[in-house]
This record gives C-alpha cells, sequence and structure tokens, in this order.
C-alpha cells in the first residue's frame, strides 16, 4: 500500500500571486493551470483537510462524458444543454488524461465506459428515455440484455442495462493524491490549513494591492483568490443564502477473498450507473472490493447527522442483499457522506467575483469531468483567456437566493423520500 506523506501545513506569513482555495476538482485542476499558464507566478492551493481524503476523493470515480440531468425532466429533448455539458466533460476528462499520461499520475485509470442497470419496468422506461437523448445528440451506445448484464455484475438483480462507452473509471483518491505532488514547481500545496478570515482589499486596483487570509498557523497575502470550495464559498460574502448543500452516502466492502470472488463470478471491474438517479450506483473496483452509493440528505449547517448516516448504512446493506445475497453478509468495511451543493434554479457559479476575486462552484453532481473543466476554465479566463467552455459557463444562470432553510431542508427531505420510494427495487 502506498504510503501517504505527513501533510504539509501553513505555520507562518506567506505572499502570492495565485491562491486557490479548495482542493477538490475545480481547485486542484485551476492551480494547475495557472502555474501552467504563467510560469513565473506564485500559485498557493489550500485545502482544509487532506486533498484526496474529502468529497472529491470519496467518490464514486466516475468520469463521464454525458450523464442525464437529474433535476431536469426534459434531459432528452434539451439537446443544447446536453451538447454543451459534453463539451465541457471532454475538456475535462482530457486534462485529467493528460495527467495520467505526460505526468504519470496513478488512478487505475480504465476507458471500460459504464452501465446504465435497470431492475424494473420502470427503470427500462428510464433507460429508454435516456436512449432518446444519445439519439438525439448522436452518441454512441449499446444496450445489453439480461443474461449479459448479470454476467458482467454477478448479479441477478438487473434485467437490462445501457452500455455508455465514453466514461472512463479512476479511482478518484489515488489520481488526487498523484496530482497534487505532481503540479508545477511553482504551485506550493498546504493541506490541514482552513481559511478561518479573509480581508478583501480595500485597494483593488493597486498593483501591490494584496487580500488577506487568515489560517490557524498563519497568513496569505495574495493578489488574486480563487475561491473553488464550493457551497462554502458562501461563507466568503458571496451568495449568501443560495446553498443546497445536500448528501449522498455511500459504502465500500473489504477486499474479497479467493472464495467470495468465485461466488461473485462478476467481470474484474465494472461500473453500473442506476437508471433512475436515486437508485444504486455499484462498481467492483481494481483492489476487488464492491462500492454501493444512494440516498440522499440534506446537510444542514454543511453536515449531516449521525442518523442520516445510518439510515444510508441501513439502506446500502438492503440494497447489497439485492444485489448479492449470498455476500450481503460480509457488510461493509466503511462508510461515508459527500456533499454537493445545487441551487434553487439550478444556477451555478463562475467568473470574476469582486476585483482580482473569482470563484466557480455549484457543480451540481457529476463532478470529476465538469468539476475538472470549471476549474481549468477558471484560471484560463481569470488570465485573460478565452475558449468554448468560458463562453458557456458565462452565459448559465447565477444561483438565486433560495427559501428559508428551513422550507428548503423540508422540501429537500421530503423530495428526497419521495424520490427513493418511487426508484424502488432500483435502490
Amino acid at each position: 500500500m502506498e504510503q501517504i506523506e505527513p501533510a504539509k501545513t501553513l505555520t507562518r506569513e506567506i505572499s502570492c500571486d495565485h491562491l486557490v482555495i479548495g482542493g477538490g476538482w475545480m481547485g486542484l485542476h485551476c492551480a494547475r493551470r495557472l502555474a501552467e499558464l504563467d510560469p513565473d507566478s506564485s500559485v498557493v492551493l489550500v485545502d482544509a483537510g487532506r486533498i484526496g481524503n474529502n468529497a472529491a476523493g470519496r467518490c464514486a470515480g466516475f468520469a463521464i462524458d454525458l450523464a442525464h440531468n437529474p433535476r431536469n425532466k426534459h434531459f432528452a429533448e434539451d439537446i443544447k444543454g446536453n451538447n454543451e455539458e459534453y463539451e465541457i466533460n471532454q475538456e475535462g476528462l482530457a486534462y485529467i488524461r493528460k495527467s495520467v499520461e505526460e505526468l504519470g499520475v496513478k488512478c487505475d485509470w480504465s476507458s471500460e465506459g459504464k452501465y446504465h442497470s435497470a431492475a424494473t419496468a420502470y427503470g427500462e422506461a428510464n433507460l429508454m428515455m435516456f436512449a432518446q437523448a444519445l439519439d438525439n445528440l448522436g452518441q454512441n451506445y449499446s444496450w445489453v440484455d439480461k443474461q449479459e448484464i448479470q454476467s458482467i455484475t454477478g448479479s441477478r438483480h438487473y434485467i437490462k442495462a445501457l452500455f455508455a462507452p465514453g466514461t472512463v473509471l479512476l479511482q478518484p483518491a489515488k489520481y488526487m493524491h498523484g496530482a497534487a505532488r505532481a503540479l508545477p514547481r511553482n504551485c506550493s500545496v498546504y493541506e490541514n490549513t482552513p481559511v478561518t478570515d479573509v480581508e478583501y482589499s480595500t485597494k483593488p486596483n493597486n498593483s501591490n494591492s494584496r487580500h488577506i487570509c487568515q489560517t490557524p498557523g498563519g497568513a496569505i497575502r495574495a493578489r488574486k483568490i480563487y475561491l473553488c470550495n464550493t457551497g462554502y464559498m458562501t461563507k466568503f460574502g458571496f451568495f449568501d443564502e443560495t446553498a443546497i448543500p445536500l448528501y449522498t452516502f455511500a459504502s465500500l466492502t473489504r477486499p474479497l477473498t479467493e472464495k467470495e470472488s468465485t461466488i461473485l463470478g462478476a467481470r474484474q471491474t465494472f461500473g453500473v450507473i442506476p437508471a433512475d438517479s436515486f437508485g444504486t450506483t455499484l462498481r467492483r473496483t481494481v483492489d476487488n472490493r464492491l462500492f454501493l452509493r444512494n440516498v440522499y440528505s440534506y446537510a444542514r449547517n454543511f453536515k449531516p447527522s449521525r442518523s442520516d448516516l445510518e439510515r444510508a448504512k441501513r439502506m446500502h446493506q438492503v440494497a447489497f442483499e439485492r444485489r448479492y445475497p449470498d455476500l450481503a453478509p460480509m457488510g461493509y468495511e466503511h462508510s461515508w457522506g459527500g456533499m454537493m451543493t445545487l441551487a434553487q434554479n439550478n444556477g451555478m457559479i463562475f467568473g470574476e467575483l469582486a476585483t482580482n476575486v473569482y470563484g466557480t462552484g455549484f457543480c451540481n453532481g457529476t463532478g470529476v469531468s465538469r468539476g475538472t473543466a470549471f476549474g481549468k476554465a477558471l484560471a484560463e479566463f481569470a488570465l485573460g483567456m478565452s475558449s468554448r467552455t468560458i463562453d458557456i459557463l458565462k452565459a448559465r444562470p447565477a444561483p438565486n437566493r433560495g427559501y428559508p432553510k428551513l422550507v428548503t431542508e423540508l422540501g429537500v427531505r421530503m423530495t428526497t423520500a419521495y424520490r427513493l420510494k418511487k426508484a424502488g427495487l432500483e435502490v
């Protein structure tokens, strides 16, 4: 097992040209692009925890080219929106691939695609709608019958699937750790370094002015700041009361034994996306573990409750028993939650928020390819460049102010409970 070196934590006052706050998919690639494009500058990337040991590093590891939008009931007809998403995701995928091929970042990269799989007639109907969207976009896919998808997954739970070839499977924490260590030499990384206070420059047009960010162990004086900390951006003076923090939960088994692998009888690795977005995501990983993800919950004050996690773990066990009744008694080795941020109007953040303060966020899920492209584009935008992705993101609506928090929480909990029940055996 690879040894992870101790975190380098800020313990003094420093100055830099570019300060990126948040080491997820957006922040990591924003910092990398800034350092590449402005090699004579100093770039600093800070994260409140360890890069890779966060929601970004604990995701399912699907680097997608196109996903149906669970918040858009008419995604099959939204040709313009889906084409734009495809372009953005392709740019993000290409940038990740460059890390793997040119920088030597190890991440169990596998261009094996994904299976949108159904367990019920309701799920099959959802697959037909997804196929309609792919037809409208001229995208390649193929149908997988019951016998084949059961052979691939080793589970009798599935009755039909749609194979989408453009997705890459990877180990997200491994990638993020490696990519952070492969950043250009003019980029410094500080982990376990939360920004606790910001004093924005009162003379933004002065070339010598600096924004001052306080951390527990020191301070950072930055000419430009890049907020890539998703919903926490609202704690930095921008887009107050717009974030709808939503957690989704996952569980991971220990590595299967040889006997258990024989019982499973599945392909060595695979990735399954549920036909209904509130169903269960499933992976068999390179290190021979089973990963399951389902259940969404509102995260009051950006943190889930212990009861939310325990409820998710129970549902994960149910999903395990439905798919692999002979293996389910083994249970899980790890269970956790990860946050994604939505807005009432499905808006997103991109651009200059104040003089020399830039930000991007509210990725609304599917964040590996998309988040990478967002961060890369933000760096390019701040340095005066233009691109198709920048034009698309600038045209997106900004997040609007949502309902009062108690109303939002009640609405989210009721909606997620209804969607979970409606998904039925797809969970």
